[in-house]
């Protein structure tokens, strides 16, 4: 027996030496990226170490510490200032703060251990392609479900490129961190196979050269399709940067009192240029510029500032919005409060993402051990989301706005959420007086911000403490802006036409959540292909005894229903792209259960009818104590038609499946049989008995394959499963708007009650047969091309398509809603 003897430290250290070299490279690069300017470009390949070395490490212990390396690393190389920060705030100094992030390394980016795991779990059953697809999808999966305390994803990376970042407003920062996963991916496959030919890199190096050049051409496209701004109504703000921090120690030195006196005295000075000699349309303030209540003073001197700001508001004539606190029975929040001329205050918005525990500590967290440990703790409660608010202005004109307080700017949902009640400009305000010494951090915050213009195509004024302050139009430049730590004040119009909804004020922040339902459809492909299952020789079997329904069709009878289904068909795509673009249409239910209803059910129910008026059941096999060859039977009602199976030439599927599939029996002697229905081709290719020749176009025998019950059962998809989505969305309609689940029966009895519901249940028909409707299109699309481009791959590729689209049909329906009424 003979063992394997110990490797010395100089071996072990040797043969770590390419993973040291891999993450020195990722530091480099990563840290370049992170500089920002024209370094941006190296986004493309600052990831590309970080594949290479994961690759390298098959086990999951070591995977785990390879991911845990790299989360190390890039928060070493990215975001240092941000330990320094938390050392200067806690003051545990610079040093300590720094370990304590890096200790935290894989909490703070926990995207990159999804990743790795992903990956690697993903390798061991599929190719390389999909685990490099369901890796990236798995980081932008987990930055969805883990929000991060800088909202910082790869895709702000792109943000110095004019053209690339365009691409924000149809799948946000997430759809383009996901791009440049993927530009990484190829790379590093391109590279992985540079000794195999031009033929094994060449396709994952054209991936990679597409990725940018398509997000370049959507970007030059966008920007040259910009309205021109002259003809556009414009806002007019003056932005307020007074440049006073550190008000703790101002504080102790000078007083409250007399801090909040220089502090009001100094806004008020630089609001007064903004207004009389800048004609600014209104002011905004930097967030809790006014550190205490508004309009529910706590002493008297309170008070005496509460009214002497609103008379000034009054002298201005124009409308202020400024930091400050509000206050109810649940505690105090940090709030922006909007104050008119003449009028007073109009209301506050509330902020909604609190910054965790400097701000706001949960109350499963709270309590007085900790804030003994921690002094520095936050009191404030979170806002309940966005609320909308005018600027009314001297030319008499209302424009509403959505003001975004510090982290609320890190969420895009906020914004969007915004967009969707019709805002047309976001006022944001921040303080990042925690960020004087580390730039980086104040910087980054403003890219960020700059994101939710694109997304939402709304202009932006943002206000900090003491930098960066900007102009931020729809399509992510800031016009106008100040330094970091210099007092200036920036007056500036920006364009505030009616904006048109983008994808992502449609479909929300979708990329996460779509990346999360696929992986979640990868992990539940080997259950589905138990549950459903192509037809085969056994199950043929069943079906001999059983007979299978087909249709009979007369020529008339073949052409009405054909012209029936295509005019159903394509009307409910036609209905599901009005959906998908009109808003005014989307907005009127009642109207798309009536065209749904005309132009969809009604000519579908005649083509039913007038397949069972012809429907009949086809059989086969020997007669019972009958020792005759098999025979073939059709049989309808009393009437039955018997062929011997020996007369059989051959059958013929029909050339075009949809949206009425059948097939032509062909006998010897004798006219042919001329069959409408899916399923009798398929078991009669797998049955033994009649031997067949193979169908020569595999699409049609793809097809054909797939069986037409189990959870595909029209039934299912289009009653039950609508009805199982109707009845919490119709449960939870009712406790809103009549405080109780049984609110209307009680209001209006029962007859209201039922037809309420019939009303949401038809409507959840209508939406799931305009879900399925486009997965059919997709689906049928991705099984044709295949089956012409890999005729041996039709089948498996036409039962992977299906089930996938039962998964997002029955799986994915139910989530979404699920998030929806989790307001997700």
């Amino acid at each position: 027996m003979t063992t394997t003897p110990a490797r010395t430290w100089r071996e072990r250290l040797l043969s770590r030496l390419p993973d040291l070299g891999l993450l020195a490279a990722l530091a480099v690069l990563l840290g370049l990226c992170a500089q920002g300017g024209l370094a941006w470009p190296l986004l493309g390949v600052g990831w590309v170490p970080a594949v290479l070395l994961l690759q390298r490490h098959a086990g999951w212990r070591a995977t785990g510490l390879a991911a845990w390396a790299v989360a190390v690393v890039y928060t070493a190389a990215a975001f240092s200032w941000f330990g320094v920060a938390i050392g200067q705030y806690t003051q545990i100094g610079a040093g300590w703060g720094l370990a304590l992030l890096l200790l935290l390394a894989p909490v703070f980016q926990p995207q990159i251990l999804a990743y790795a795991l992903v990956r690697q779990a993903v390798q061991r059953h599929h190719g390389a392609g999909v685990a490099a697809l369901a890796a990236a999808g798995a980081w932008v999966a987990c930055e969805w479900a883990w929000p991060k305390m800088l909202g910082d994803s790869l895709g702000h990376g792109l943000y110095p490129s004019l053209w690339l970042r365009q691409a924000a407003d149809l799948g946000g920062v997430a759809g383009l961190s996901l791009l440049a996963l993927g530009l990484n991916e190829a790379l590093a496959a391109a590279w992985q196979r540079r000794r195999a030919g031009a033929r094994a890199w060449g396709f994952p190096l054209a991936v990679a050269g597409a990725i940018p050049l398509l997000l370049a051409i959507y970007g030059a496209a966008t920007l040259a399709g910009r309205p021109a701004e002259a003809d556009q109504p414009q806002l007019r703000i003056g932005l307020v940067q007074a440049n006073i921090t550190d008000l703790e120690a101002r504080r102790r030195a000078q007083g409250a009192y007399a801090v909040v006196r220089e502090v009001l005295d100094t806004h008020y000075a630089m609001s007064h240029d903004a207004v009389e000699r800048q004609r600014a349309d209104a002011v905004l303030w930097s967030e809790t510029v006014y550190p205490t209540t508004f309009a529910q003073p706590k002493s008297e001197a309170g008070a005496e500032l509460d009214r002497e700001i609103v008379s000034i508001v009054n002298a201005a004539g124009v409308p202020f919005v400024f930091g400050t606190y509000d206050r109810d029975r649940e505690g105090e929040y940090n709030a922006a409060a909007f104050v008119e001329p003449g009028r007073g205050l109009l209301g506050f918005y509330r902020k909604t993402r609190p910054f965790p525990l400097t701000e706001y500590v949960p109350p499963w967290l709270d309590g007085p051990t900790l804030r003994g440990l921690l002094p520095w703790l936050g009191t404030w409660q979170p806002g309940n989301g966005p609320r909308p608010l005018p600027l009314r202005l001297r030319d008499g004109r209302e424009v509403p706005v959505q003001a975004l307080i510090c982290r609320d700017d890190v969420d895009p949902s906020l914004a969007i959420a915004a967009a969707r009640l019709g805002v047309q400009a976001l006022l944001t305000m921040s303080n990042d007086s925690w960020f004087s010494r580390v730039p980086q951090g104040a910087e980054l915050h403003q890219a960020v911000a700059a994101f939710r213009s694109i997304e939402t195509r709304l202009p932006q004024f943002r206000v900090t403490t003491n930098g960066f302050s900007g102009l931020i139009d729809a399509t992510g430049t800031v016009r106008a802006g100040t330094g970091m730590n210099e007092r200036a004040l920036v007056v500036g119009s920006l364009p505030v036409p009616q904006p048109v909804p983008t994808l992502m004020v449609r479909w929300g922040d979708w990329v996460g959540p779509t990346a999360l339902a696929g992986l979640l459809l990868l992990a539940a492909g080997p259950l589905l292909r138990r549950l459903v299952r192509p037809v085969t020789p056994a199950t043929a079997g069943a079906m001999t005894a059983a007979g299978v329904k087909v249709a009979v069709l007369p020529t008339w009878a073949w052409g009405l229903t054909l012209a029936l289904r295509t005019l159903a068909r394509v009307a409910v795509l036609v209905l599901a792209a009005a959906w998908l673009t009109d808003e005014a249409f989307r907005a009127n239910s009642w109207g798309q259960l009536r065209a749904f209803v005309a132009a969809v059910v009604l000519p579908e129910a005649v083509a039913l009818c007038l397949l069972a008026a012809f429907g009949a059941r086809l059989r086969w096999g020997s007669r019972e104590g009958a020792a005759a060859e098999p025979r073939l039977q059709l049989s309808r009602g009393t009437h039955q038609l018997e062929r011997p199976l020996s007369d059989l030439a051959g059958m013929t599927r029909w050339r075009w499946p949809l949206p009425l599939s059948g097939q032509t029996l062909h006998w010897r002697a004798g006219p042919a049989w001329h069959l409408a229905g899916q399923g009798a081709a398929a078991a009669l290719d797998a049955e033994p008995a009649l031997n067949l020749a193979p169908a020569q176009a595999p699409f049609e025998a793809a097809r054909a394959a797939w069986p037409p019950g189990g959870l595909a059962s029209p039934a299912l998809r289009f009653a039950l499963l609508p009805l199982g989505l109707a009845i919490p969305a119709f449960l939870l309609h009712q406790h809103i708007a009549y405080g109780a689940w049984l609110g209307e029966f009680h209001s209006y009895g029962l007859r209201a009650y039922t037809l309420a519901f019939a009303l949401w249940w038809a409507a959840w028909i209508w939406g799931v047969t305009a879900f399925a409707a486009t997965l059919r299109v997709g689906i049928e699309g991705a099984a044709w091309l295949t089956a012409h481009l890999r005729p041996a791959w039709a089948q498996p590729a036409r039962l992977a398509l299906e089930r996938l689209g039962l998964l997002a049909l029955f799986g994915g329906l139910p989530v979404w809603l699920g998030l929806r009424l989790a307001g997700l």
